[in-house]
């Protein structure tokens, strides 16, 4: 098996990046940032299971390298106590600044940091297979059997620790209502057949439970 740092290398080179040490530091560099202490569901896991979806569903895009790239920095910067989308924000400036580093073209850095920039909210226009396969990617989640659901859903609460119960259960279920909102939460036809459905089934679970816990605390 292939591993993280040898997937990042590939990726790097497909998009234009020179071979080298320095491509190898800036690798390292990321994964550093994905096993941060305070992360427990935006961690290497997230990452790997992103890439994962990205490599088997290639063929949808037409630069999958770049959506790998994309994927490598979509939450490089992840600090829950940021108001926004200002994480999404400055992870598709890394992204942008990081591989212009490497080297690769301008113009596929910069689309680096648009499709970064799309996981703030989803929201992909028709005819953008690449946003689309990464954020399909990034919402795979969702879609899984309702205790593997279940468990991410604790691992955003434990990276929110933070923040007061009410207040938790309030801006959690903001989120998931405008997830809901979305005309669909995956657009490539193979992944919207498997998993829109069972996506919205744990979405609406997880929004009951937090209205009954808000109003059990009333």
């Amino acid at each position: 098996m292939v591993d993280l740092l040898d997937r990042w290398r590939i990726a790097a080179r497909g998009a234009g990046a020179p071979s080298g040490l320095t491509s190898t530091s800036a690798g390292e560099q990321l994964l550093a940032r994905w096993r941060e202490p305070h992360r427990h569901y935006h961690t290497v896991a997230h990452l790997t299971a992103v890439l994962d979806v990205v490599d088997e569903h290639a063929d949808l895009a037409r630069r999958p390298d770049v959506v790998r790239l994309a994927a490598w920095f979509h939450d490089a910067v992840y600090d829950p106590r940021s108001a926004g989308d200002a994480n999404e924000r400055d992870s598709a400036a890394l992204a942008e600044s990081v591989l212009a580093g490497l080297g690769v073209p301008a113009a596929t850095a910069a689309e680096a940091r648009r499709l970064v920039l799309l996981t703030a909210g989803h929201t992909v226009a028709p005819g953008d297979p690449d946003g689309a396969l990464l954020c399909d990617a990034d919402l795979a989640v969702l879609a899984a059997p309702p205790a593997d659901y279940d468990r991410y859903a604790a691992a955003i609460r434990r990276e929110y620790a933070h923040v007061p119960e009410p207040a938790f259960r309030a801006g959690r279920a903001a989120v998931l209502t405008s997830l809901l909102a979305l005309p669909a939460l995956f657009r490539l036809p193979p992944l919207a057949a498997r998993w829109e459905e069972p996506a919205r089934d744990n979405v609406r679970r997880e929004l009951a439970a937090l209205s009954e816990g808000s109003a059990g605390a009333g």
